[in-house]
Parts: structure tokens; C-alpha cells; sequence
């Protein structure tokens, strides 16, 4: 079983530069992309962190440009996140105290379900598998802190 390292306060650890790589299968037609980039979680207005994400994103042999923001404001209990989307709305929560972390986003009538682990100070990953009648993927992204 993976060894999981406790996060005190997940905005604290979360705070800098990350170099990204995601895969993206999906499990019905079988097809697999990549996202290869980086992602800077910067200060933000108010509070938090400001989580910026920049990059190649391939399907299907095409290359394209890709960005994401998201706000990780402060969560309801100490060390914990409050993760939204740029506009505002409500994407989920996040609590790294144990080293893992599972969670639920539901989009229309899909359900994305999310599982999130850290493996030392500048390693952690996402798992996010997708299931529903309009997507059957799974999105795996390590992170790894730069400098």
C-alpha cells in the first residue's frame, strides 16, 4: 500500500510552482491525451490561493494550448480548501491532513469523483474518474514542485 504524507495545511503546501502531467483516457473509445505543462498557485485577492494552469494538451495527435483557473480559497475547518471554479461556483473540497483525500463534484449527470494524494513535500497526484451517460474517462495528473 502507498505510504501517504500528512498535509498540515493544504493551501501552505500547495503555494508556488508545480510542473504538470496529465493523462486523459477515455474508457470507452479507448483514446489517450496528454496535458504537459505547469501550474503556479499564486496569492489570491482575499485569501487563498490563486491556481493558474498553463500547457500542451494532445488528443488524438492535435496540439493545442490549454489553461485553467481555479480559486482554493480557505476551507471550513484549519489546513483545509475550498476549491472553485474562476467564476465562483463551488468545484470541491479538499482535506490533505491524512495525505489522501476523496471527493465528489457532480457536472449535469455525470459524476466526477476525485482522489487526491500526496507522497512527500514536491510530489502529489489527482485521480479524477469520470462517469456518466456524456463521459467514461479518467484524468491522472502528478504534480511536481519546481525550484
Amino acid at each position: 500500500m502507498a505510504e501517504f504524507w500528512p498535509v498540515a495545511d493544504v493551501l501552505a503546501h500547495l503555494a508556488g510552482r508545480w510542473r504538470v502531467e496529465r493523462s486523459v483516457r477515455d474508457l470507452v473509445s479507448g483514446e489517450e491525451g496528454r496535458f504537459e505543462g505547469t501550474t503556479a498557485f499564486a496569492p489570491h485577492d482575499g485569501g487563498g490561493l490563486l491556481h493558474e494552469e498553463s500547457g500542451t494538451f494532445t488528443w488524438q495527435g492535435v496540439a493545442r494550448p490549454a489553461t485553467r483557473t481555479l480559486r482554493f480559497l480557505p476551507g471550513a475547518s484549519p489546513g483545509t480548501a475550498d476549491v472553485r471554479f474562476a467564476d465562483g461556483r463551488p468545484f470541491h473540497d479538499l482535506d490533505l491532513t491524512s495525505g489522501r483525500y476523496v471527493t465528489d463534484h457532480p457536472c449535469a449527470a455525470d459524476l466526477y469523483r476525485g482522489e487526491f494524494t500526496v507522497t512527500d513535500a514536491d510530489h502529489w497526484r489527482t485521480v479524477w474518474r469520470v462517469a456518466g451517460p456524456a463521459k467514461d474517462l479518467v484524468l491522472t495528473t502528478d504534480y511536481v514542485r519546481e525550484g
